[in-house]
């Protein structure tokens, strides 16, 4: 259960647990969660493992989540060792227009309030929370380099934003010597594979670590949902969520059920959880630098945190990989190494293994688009 081995994040020198602790589930306002003292226990626990890396945000359970995470860290005096992710976008006071969204104003006074509730003086890594379609990408990126020269700030990242958006930023931070961009926080699983096309080679280009967020999809990985048993539904957040507008829990169809079931068969061919199964292959994935885990009791974090602890063998890597594969897409079916022969003429390598995905271009085909 050992987190106490560090990787970089992004191109940067801050050194995170490859496994991070999720703390959406800190507090009980939103109808599930869990309480103070189940809360204390989890993140003591993930800290005896080794583990450095704390994500919250303004609004998670309303300001709880924040709030317990400063008092836990007070409690053990911390502060120095963890490293601690918040983010900001959503309005917690609605309806005034500018309690939330990515501008200036908005920016300037979620800090300040996350800095109060954490009872610190600074924050590890600050991230955008949700693009808000409005903010022009200059506004948000001079404000977050202002945090960093006022030392309320060490490090700056974007969740949940278009991969153009995540490019320009970056980009302007280059341009203008501005703090750049260290992680993009984004949704990846099994089931919820969309930034392979975009944000991975994105990552490995510029510099910025993908953090993970939702690797059990919501908990449709963990093991609750067994089609082998029949059990399609279980008591959780997909049941209780799947009726309302937020994306990332509309789980249930047919595409995913199929992932489910070989994901069972995996997990049951090596002996181990279907959850250890879904974080190992998401950890191990090109360009992920940090796995945010999740839990309400300390038996699911202490089955999460042995995630690691193995190596998925290639052919069973390869049944994974292919189940749950996104469709070509235009233009990316014109990027495929079939297609890319017809360009290069020959058998070529590209990038050098550790830098990018290691392909080989076949011959070209003889026949035309």
């Amino acid at each position: 259960m050992s987190l106490d081995r560090y990787y970089t994040l992004g191109r940067s020198g801050l050194r995170v647990s490859r496994l991070c602790l999720g703390t959406m589930t800190f507090g009980t306002e939103w109808g599930w969660g869990s309480d103070e003292d189940t809360a204390r226990q989890l993140f003591n626990r993930y800290v005896d493992a080794g583990g450095n890396f704390i994500d919250t945000a303004d609004l998670y359970t309303n300001g709880t989540s924040e709030a317990w995470i400063g008092k836990f860290v007070a409690e053990r005096a911390l502060r120095d060792r963890v490293v601690i992710a918040t983010k900001f976008s959503y309005n917690g006071a609605p309806p005034n227009p500018n309690a939330g969204g990515n501008g200036r104003k908005n920016i300037l006074r979620a800090v300040e309030g996350s800095l109060q509730r954490l009872g610190t003086d600074y924050i590890d890594l600050y991230l955008l929370h949700t693009w808000d379609c409005i903010t022009p990408v200059e506004e948000v990126m001079r404000t977050l380099d202002d945090l960093v020269r006022s030392g309320k700030v060490r490090y700056v990242g974007l969740s949940d934003t278009p991969a153009w958006y995540a490019a320009r930023a970056q980009t302007l931070a280059e341009w203008r010597g501005y703090e750049p961009i260290n992680t993009l926080q984004l949704e990846y699983s099994l089931v919820e594979r969309n930034i392979e096309r975009e944000f991975v080679p994105l990552g490995l280009e510029l510099g910025m670590g993908i953090m993970v967020w939702s690797p059990l999809a919501s908990g449709l990985l963990s093991g609750k949902y067994r089609p082998s048993e029949g059990v399609l539904n279980a008591d959780g957040r997909l049941d209780m969520m799947k009726d309302t507008q937020n994306p990332a829990f509309q789980k249930f169809n047919d595409r995913n059920w199929k992932v489910v079931a070989e994901l069972e068969t995996v997990a049951k061919e090596l002996g181990r959880s279907m959850a250890q199964i879904a974080v190992n292959w998401t950890a191990n994935r090109p360009g992920i630098g940090s796995v945010i885990i999740g839990a309400t009791k300390l038996s699911q974090l202490d089955d999460n945190l042995q995630a690691l602890d193995f190596a998925i063998p290639p052919e069973l890597t390869d049944r994974l990989n292919a189940i749950g594969a996104p469709d070509a897409q235009f233009p990316y079916s014109f990027f495929e190494p079939n297609h890319q022969g017809m360009i290069h003429g020959s058998t070529v390598g590209t990038k050098p293994t550790g830098y990018s995905s290691d392909v080989l271009i076949p011959a070209a085909s003889t026949t035309t688009p």
